[in-house]
């Protein structure tokens, strides 16, 4: 039987044991339900909101997705329209706090579509100081999923009714309705195009047999060949006229051919000096107003002896415009033919001599 030294000996070990044991899973506890550490110094900051949103105390605070403390206290205040006042204790380990400006957006967002919800804070934008404790940051605040439903309510109605519309489309068309119903249930269309599809096969077989124009363009050798000569000798073309040879040849590559261009465009231009000068019969034509008046004169009478024929005046003008003269001119062609006819057909009537002596 052991002495009573041993029992309180082997109770003060399970005492202690219990208590080390204790201890430990109470920290163990604390790390896995508190990222902040225990003597970790903390700061405090501040955000107001219109809505917490299914916010708890106790929810993560993250930067960029890195729980860096957690939500302290949530508390209506009066502050204007933003009345919910949201107080996060953060941690100042490894100086994270360094990266939460003053201007860092305060959101509250959403652990998936089920998940608990939590405070983000936004630096990407931020530009302003460091934070300090006690700061107040901006908030801004992002619909809930009742707002998002109660917003695409319209939405939901005119996808509705696009479905109903759509329904009776379909509806249609299954009848045989407007030209997609007729399209996909007329037979005889099935049919015409058909018979279509086995005409173009047809044509396509005699172009692959070269039966046609087609085919013939397509299959047959001699063609090719034809095609292949008259591209040799273009060829053979263009290297006699970028070797100057023939005509066109002479003309592209002939250099006194531009020299006699030059040479003429030269004396053209000499004419077209005296010309302008009036020198010359030209120049004299072009410049002379003395001329120029003869001219306008000569067109003036001539235009008038127009005029005047034309009215019938003179005899210029009776000879054009009286048809007496036509009518008198026409019978004595016609006497004419018929004395003629006469002579031929009695000569002796008309051609006798007679021959009197005295």
């Amino acid at each position: 039987m052991p002495s009573q030294q041993q029992v309180r000996w082997s109770q003060l070990r399970v005492g202690i044991t219990v208590i080390f044991a204790s201890i430990t899973l109470a920290i163990l506890i604390f790390l896995m339900t508190n990222t902040t550490g225990i003597f970790t110094k903390k700061i405090t900051l501040y955000a107001y909101i219109d809505n917490a949103g299914g916010l708890r105390t106790g929810a993560p605070v993250r930067l960029q997705g890195v729980d860096l403390g957690n939500v302290t206290a949530i508390k209506v205040v009066p502050h204007g329209d933003t009345p919910v006042q949201i107080e996060m204790k953060l941690s100042t380990k490894n100086h994270y706090n360094r990266f939460i400006k003053k201007d860092t957006m305060v959101t509250l967002s959403t652990a998936g579509v089920l998940g608990e919800t939590f405070v983000d804070l936004d630096s990407t934008q931020a530009t302003g100081a460091p934070v300090q404790n006690d700061d107040t940051l901006p908030a801004q605040a992002v619909p809930d999923l009742t707002d998002v439903v109660r917003s695409s309510q319209g939405t939901l109605q005119n996808v509705d009714i696009l479905v109903k519309r759509a329904n009776r489309i379909m509806s249609a068309v299954e009848s045989a309705q407007g030209s997609v119903g007729k399209l996909i249930y007329d037979k005889q269309l099935y049919t015409n195009l058909n018979s279509s599809v086995n005409e173009v096969q047809t044509m396509l077989n005699d172009i692959n047999n070269g039966k046609g124009s087609i085919g013939k363009l397509l299959k047959d050798d001699d063609l090719y060949n034809r095609a292949n000569d008259a591209i040799t000798r273009l060829d053979k073309m263009m290297d006699d006229i970028d070797a100057g040879k023939g005509t066109l040849g002479k003309f592209v590559k002939d250099p006194s051919l531009y020299d006699n261009a030059n040479q003429t465009l030269a004396k053209a231009n000499r004419l077209m000096d005296d010309i302008n000068n009036g020198q010359g019969a030209l120049g004299k034509l072009a410049k002379d107003p003395v001329l120029a008046q003869k001219l306008d004169d000569i067109v003036t009478k001539l235009s008038a002896i127009t005029n005047r024929l034309d009215a019938g005046e003179g005899t210029a003008g009776r000879l054009l415009k009286d048809p007496s003269l036509y009518t008198n001119a026409d019978q004595m062609l016609v006497e004419s033919r018929e004395l003629v006819k006469a002579v031929r057909q009695n000569p002796k009537k008309y051609l006798t001599i007679r021959l009197k002596i005295f």
